[in-house]
């Protein structure tokens, strides 16, 4: 028996890849429900040109960033509620920073935890009442709200160097950088301005710093999508390997953050950014890592 989509499935890879309704159903169906496999079907078909990464909006809430007054660490954290009526409610909006503390304290964790239910924070000890965990806490709001409440995915970045952040007007995107090599002015304007363009998404959102760090998983997705558009056109195998890889350098300029085109000037690239920026520290910056946390997305 065939595979039959429910209308929500459609509607999520619809938001995933701006595919139509028709084209949709029948990738799923292709794929058994695999929701990955038929992003690539519609793809390889040229019917969705590229996956909008964290198109899955899935609730509200809000997004808070917090650093220590000595600049040494800094916590992202991503509270959920149902409605955007509670997450503007002011207990809401207390305990999204309560949470954010709690993470600062928490100097066991240096680094993203991207589902809090599997890290460790939610059985610790609240640290303003020690008689309660976190988890206590966090059910306790649902309780009051009436709705669920949850602490989806929180990080802590621990530095010698500099941390920058940028925190959306709305309070749901947040991003938090880490530059290494020096923590003076030049260092930490450097941070401030990468946090601001990677909250920007332009071209698109990176998914790593450099080549090196892009999971492997996805790029060779990218690679097998890009054989089958190629094959299609009837050139020679050898032809179609150059076509292929020039695609993948293509895509690696994309999502590497390091060779993007800085938002605020398109003319240099990131690294040319930090190249800059390294000059007038007086030493070499690198960027070590960084953290994007917008509401509902993966």
């Amino acid at each position: 028996m065939a595979y039959s989509p429910t209308a929500k499935e459609i509607q999520e890879l619809r938001a995933r890849t701006g595919a139509g309704i028709t084209d949709c159903r029948n990738a799923l169906v292709e794929s058994s429900g695999d929701v990955s496999k038929a992003v690539e079907i519609l793809r390889k078909r040229g019917i969705a040109k590229a996956e909008k990464r964290g198109g899955r909006m899935a609730s509200e809430g809000r997004v808070v960033s917090m650093v220590s007054p000595d600049g040494r660490h800094a916590a992202l954290v991503e509270v959920n509620s149902e409605t955007d009526f509670v997450a503007r409610n002011e207990d809401f909006v207390r305990l999204s920073e309560q949470l954010a503390q709690q993470v600062m304290r928490d100097v066991a964790t240096d680094a993203v935890v991207h589902k809090a239910e599997e890290g460790s924070l939610l059985g610790q000890r609240w640290h303003a009442d020690g008689t309660q965990t976190v988890d206590d806490v966090v059910k306790g709001a649902s309780a009051r709200t009436g709705e669920k409440v949850a602490l989806r995915r929180y990080a802590r970045f621990a530095t010698d160097g500099a941390l920058g952040t940028y925190v959306h007007h709305d309070g749901k995107l947040a991003v938090l950088v880490e530059v290494g090599g020096s923590d003076n002015g030049a260092a930490q304007q450097l941070a401030r301005s990468l946090a601001e363009h990677i909250a920007a998404g332009v071209p698109t959102v990176p998914a790593a710093v450099s080549r090196e760090q892009v999971p492997s998983d996805l790029v060779e997705r990218e690679r097998r999508i890009f054989a089958e558009q190629a094959r299609e056109s009837g050139k020679p195998d050898n032809i179609v390997e150059k076509m292929v890889q020039g695609r993948v350098d293509k895509f690696y300029a994309e999502v590497t953050l390091l060779e993007q085109p800085w938002v605020r000037d398109p003319s240099k690239t990131i690294r040319q950014l930090v190249d800059e920026a390294s000059k007038q520290a007086g030493k070499p910056l690198t960027v070590r890592r960084f953290a994007r946390f917008k509401m509902g997305e993966e």
